[in-house]
């Protein structure tokens, strides 16, 4: 996270054998509505506290690719897959973060996605 501080990181998120790019990213640690670590609904696990993923995607084509991934009353969400590159001390890094769709929320230009980051992956 403080790496995304230091320097602007290119993120694409991938859906469907697609991928678009995700600008203006943002990953926090914030806290989640709940007490305790709980189950929500049978569905997913959920911390008292969650790193959360907000960006924003300009190619609207998206929207229907969406409604498999959101979280709520859909038992089958899917993963969203996000990649960046980071370059530190002369070495490439490659991150995957996959990610759950929490909320969307849609312009005629622009689509914003706030998802909660569930694992990374690093090469």
């Amino acid at each position: 996270m403080t790496i995304n501080q230091r320097e602007s990181l290119k993120f694409v998120l991938h859906l469907d054998g697609r991928k678009y790019s995700f600008s203006d990213a943002m990953i926090v640690n914030s806290p989640t509505p709940v007490n305790s670590p709980t189950t929500r609904g049978g569905v997913y696990f959920s911390d008292t506290f969650a790193y959360k993923i907000k960006g924003t995607i300009h190619d609207l084509s998206i929207i229907p690719l969406l409604s498999k991934t959101m979280l709520g009353p859909n038992t089958e969400f899917g993963e969203i897959k996000i990649t960046t590159t980071i370059h530190s001390d002369g070495k490439e890094t490659h991150l995957t973060l996959f990610a759950n769709l929490t909320n969307s929320v849609q312009s005629s230009s622009k689509i914003e996605l706030n998802m909660i980051l569930v694992k990374l992956a690093s090469d």
